[in-house]
């Protein structure tokens, strides 16, 4: 009776929302909207992921329920006085349509598959059914007194309505939009969620301390589970076989194994913790506080709160898309939404050379290799310069990744290699790099005359390592006097005829005839000597 009475005192309070939900007594901590920060908790050695609210998104009065379509990327969020229910962008975090409920919306679930999302009002005793292409209300269901949780099996078509009143829980048909059938269960009932692995129910008693577990085969009862004191939200891991409860009067989590239907584990989160949803994806719980207004974060392998994230006033229901690791948590308090979002694990990035030194134009090739990654590509640049874009990552092993560019195009200096990764959804943008030092190129120069209609012709032939370089000056001279200044062609090669009185001057000087090039930023210079007769 001390859980109903709570219930039915609490009419007075804002929004009518029931005393456990809003924090307890009026003396509970209110946190500013604005305050976004992430307060450490007892975070594992291990841990890597940091969890922050990257928006606040106001909607109508006093939201409670929430609930997400992963696939349409959008978001469900009832407000209880408002008497309403609103639709947020997952990829705007803007409200983009009020859907009247004509009733005081306490709880959501959606059934993507379907096409539909389910409401119960908490005073009104009905459920209604929403029709998410056309945000219209199909149908509204009478179901128990005081329907304040919901949830859906869409591998059956069937929905579940926890009625705190009368202890029980309605079984609606998704085909016919009506009530299948009536479990009792016990004195005062809270949040209810549905294993889709294998269809079985859980239900919090909140006046009993405990958890129900139905067999949806035949809407029994199979067991029941003591929990901790006041017991309010529920969740399923599937994949994990795990059920997660909050217990709002103890301020814990009470970890179930489904499989043998026993607690395993108490886990100390916030003051009065109201609901919880699990992303099992990433093995992470999130559980609202609302008498802190603060979300708990629970590593699902530690059994362990891995960060506490600030957010409005009176925290309240919580929903998660697993396809991109965000959580939406309706602040019954201010009349927000916050979105908090997993700061992605920020992969190693290591870069090494086959050669360093280098000399211009030998060729080097660069290896990256990143850690922890799953695939994806590498851009490989010298500095504002891409020397190999989207160079696609190979395994190597375990969650190793590498990729490789090769290249020629090194100027001589020192060069800043960098690896740009550009991140996916399960990993942050990452960067590496070296400083790779690159020597000029030694030049190597060759000279030859020859006389054509009593003038000279001059000839020299520039290469570096054997090849030949093209578009270079090369200056001929006598003495002091030059003579003329040819470039390479594209075999090396540069050709001076010289006129009359330059033979002639060449021929009297009786000094060899010098051949000279200057270099460059890349090349040495180099030079050599011709005797004319």
């Amino acid at each position: 009776m001390h859980a109903r009475q709570d219930h039915q005192a609490s009419t007075g309070q804002r929004g009518a929302a029931p005393a456990r939900w809003r924090g307890g007594a009026a003396g509970a901590a209110v946190v500013a909207a604005a305050a976004l920060s992430l307060v450490a908790g007892a975070v594992p050695a291990s841990a890597a992921v940091g969890y922050t609210v990257t928006a606040t998104i106001a909607v109508g009065s006093a939201p409670v329920g929430m609930a997400v379509d992963p696939a349409a990327g959008t978001v469900y969020e009832a407000n209880l006085v408002g008497d309403s229910l609103q639709v947020i962008s997952e990829a705007t975090n803007t409200v983009t349509a009020t859907i009247n409920l004509g009733g005081h919306g306490w709880a959501v679930a959606a059934d993507p598959a379907a096409g539909t999302v389910y409401v119960t009002h908490l005073y009104d005793n009905t459920v209604s059914v929403i029709d998410v292409a056309t945000n219209t209300v199909t149908a509204t269901i009478p179901v128990g007194s005081g329907p304040t949780g919901v949830a859906v099996n869409s591998a059956t078509g069937t929905v579940y309505v926890a009625n705190a009143n009368d202890g029980t829980v309605s079984v609606i048909s998704e085909a016919t939009n009506t009530v299948t059938a009536t479990i009792p269960i016990g004195s005062y009932l809270d949040g209810v969620a549905v294993d889709p692995a294998n269809g079985t129910v859980y239900v919090a008693d909140n006046g009993a301390g405990t958890v129900s577990v139905i067999n949806a085969g035949t809407n029994t009862v199979t067991a029941t589970i003591p929990v901790g004191s006041g017991p309010a939200g529920v969740a399923v891991d599937p994949a994990a076989g795990t059920v997660y409860v909050t217990n709002a009067d103890d301020g814990t989590v009470s970890v179930i194994d489904a499989a043998t239907n026993t607690v395993t584990a108490t886990i100390p989160v916030g003051s009065s913790p109201a609901r919880v949803a699990v992303d099992p994806a990433a093995g992470t719980v999130y559980v609202t506080n609302g008498g802190d207004g603060t979300a708990s974060v629970i590593d699902a392998a530690t059994n362990t709160v891995t960060a506490t994230v600030a957010l409005g006033s009176a925290p309240s229901g919580v929903a998660v898309d697993p396809s991109t690791h965000t959580a939406y948590v309706a602040n019954n308090g201010d009349n927000t939404v916050s979105v908090i979002s997993a700061d992605l694990p920020v992969p190693v990035t290591t870069v090494t050379s086959s050669q360093d030194p280098s000399t211009f134009g030998q060729k080097v090739t660069f290896t990256a290799t990143i850690a922890p990654a799953d695939g994806g590509t590498l851009t490989f640049t010298d500095g504002s310069t891409v020397l190999c874009a989207a160079v696609p990552l190979t395994h190597s092993g375990g969650s190793t990744y590498k990729a490789k560019c090769a290249t020629t195009a090194l100027p001589a200096g020192f060069n800043t290699i960098t690896t740009a990764y550009p991140g996916d959804t399960r990993y942050a943008p990452s960067a590496g790099g070296l400083t790779q030092t690159v020597a000029q190129a030694p030049t190597a120069l060759t000279a030859s005359f020859r006389t054509a209609q009593k003038v000279l012709v001059l000839t020299a032939k520039l290469t570096a390592s054997g090849a030949p370089v093209s578009g270079q000056p090369i200056s001929f001279s006598t003495g002091n006097t030059p003579l003329c200044t040819p470039d390479t062609s594209t075999t090396g090669a540069a050709t001076c005829t010289l006129t009359a009185a330059q033979t002639l001057l060449a021929e009297n000087d009786h000094e060899p005839i010098q051949a000279s090039y200057p270099g460059t930023a890349n090349y040495q210079p180099s030079s050599a000597t011709m005797t004319p007769p």
